[in-house]
């Protein structure tokens, strides 16, 4: 068959087994280099250069007066045969390039020498440090990469063993380097594979522990939810209950109490859906999970005369041309500064005279909450006149969250002001 990409034919035998050879590996990261210790680094390195500076003489003399080459051509054959062990911790594909050729080039030579005592084709210094190079090979190199190094090596040895046939040399050792070459070459395959099975059960065991510490986070805001569920739904239903039935239990309550208790009533049963609805969104997996309508712009108004209710006479200006069109994650984020300034008023200056105007400026929304002063001697009915400060927190993360602006502080007079800058062109939400 033809590949139509490429115009060649697949499964091509000769083309499987030299491709991996054309292509080493990416990662040129040296053996060994993740080692806390710095001599365990090196170690790699020096037993490259101690094996070049046991070989290299070897080899010379071998060439030289085992198989009658000259002298200055053994000593660059032997350069060339042991040099490249340098690359091996880092790139020995190219170093078995270099080293192949070499020996090949090596056993070519000796064939046109009239020496025929030694052992063929493979002088015992070459084969030592091709065995060797084939421990760095097997640990950086896929498997692909390995069987045609041994294949290719293979074929090498049976055919100069053919070709030395008619030449009585002392000894073939053809079928001791294809057995050595493999034995290496699957010991160190095998070495790196379980290196890599190791590594990925490391990784494995990481996910793991990041699965078990979100489940026990889920289950700690699971336990959470059901304790804030158990203490304060009851007393918000418990004051809801009382407020509805004090008209009924006490006998000559006025119509402006009785309105009042229906208004407490009212208030307390609100708290309580929006709090259920929160402690959902707790108990669920993600935050997104949550259902209900979210408020906006248009139930202002109703937040604004609840806190009237409350003692804290509070104006409302909206501008018209925010009727309609305010995106959702806005509205929801305007929503929600309002009623924390408001809150804030109500606790620390209760009757305090409060503004709050929402008006476009430019591509953006300004909400402003300003109260005066509050009357004299009137308590703040939190017990630290500091507050917490979680709500101002709030609204900054209700700001950021629509890249927006937050500006609070006091005013000369003994006022607050909250101005917030919300940006309009926010992206829009799909409606729950």
């Amino acid at each position: 068959m033809i590949n139509p990409s490429t115009g060649q034919a697949r499964g091509n035998p000769l083309r499987a087994l030299v491709t991996p050879l054309l292509r080493p590996s990416a990662d040129h990261t040296p053996l060994l280099a993740q080692a806390s210790r710095r001599w365990v680094r090196y170690l790699p390195y020096v037993m490259a250069l101690a094996a070049i500076s046991s070989l290299l003489p070897s080899s010379i003399n071998v060439l030289s007066h085992d198989y009658g080459l000259n002298t200055g051509l053994a000593a660059a054959l032997s350069v060339a045969q042991t040099a490249p062990l340098l690359l091996a911790p880092s790139r020995p594909l190219p170093a078995w390039w270099m080293i192949g050729v070499t020996d090949l080039l090596t056993s070519l030579l000796i064939l046109t020498t009239g020496h025929t005592s030694s052992v063929w084709p493979w002088p015992a210094t070459g084969l030592v440090g091709y065995l060797l190079l084939m421990l760095p090979l097997a640990l950086r190199e896929t498997r692909r990469t390995l069987v045609s190094v041994w294949l290719v090596t293979a074929a090498a040895s049976l055919a100069l063993s053919l070709m030395g046939s008619v030449r009585d040399f002392g000894g073939d050792n053809s079928l001791l380097a294809i057995a050595l070459t493999g034995a290496v070459l699957l010991l160190g395959g095998a070495l790196r594979e379980r290196a890599e099975a190791r590594r990925l059960l490391t990784e494995q065991e990481h996910i793991s522990e990041a699965e078990r510490e979100r489940r026990t986070l889920l289950e700690e805001r699971a336990r959470i939810a059901r304790e804030l569920h158990d203490v304060v739904a009851h007393h918000m239903s418990v004051i809801a209950v009382q407020a509805a039935s004090a008209p009924y239990r006490i006998s000559g309550v006025p119509a402006e109490a009785a309105e009042e208790f229906t208004a407490i009533a009212g208030s307390a049963r609100e708290s309580l859906a929006e709090m259920r609805r929160l402690l959902g969104v707790l108990r669920s997996e993600e935050s997104a999970a949550e259902k209900a309508p979210q408020p906006g712009v248009e139930q202002l108004a109703q937040l604004v005369e609840t806190v009237g209710r409350a003692g804290v006479p509070a104006e409302l200006t909206v501008a018209p041309e925010l009727a309609e069109g305010v995106p959702q994650a806005v509205g929801l984020s305007a929503y929600r500064i309002v009623q924390e300034a408001l809150a804030n008023v109500v606790r620390h200056a209760p009757g305090a005279r409060t503004w709050v105007s929402l008006a476009t400026d430019g591509p953006a929304l300004l909400v402003t909450v300003v109260n005066a002063p509050p009357p004299e001697r009137t308590e703040s009915l939190e017990a630290s006149a500091e507050g917490t400060g979680q709500g101002l927190v709030g609204m900054r993360e209700r700001v950021r969250l629509v890249d927006g602006r937050l500006d609070t502080g006091p005013l000369p007079d003994g006022g607050f002001k909250v101005a917030a800058v919300l940006p309009l062109d926010a992206p829009r939400e799909t409606p729950a």
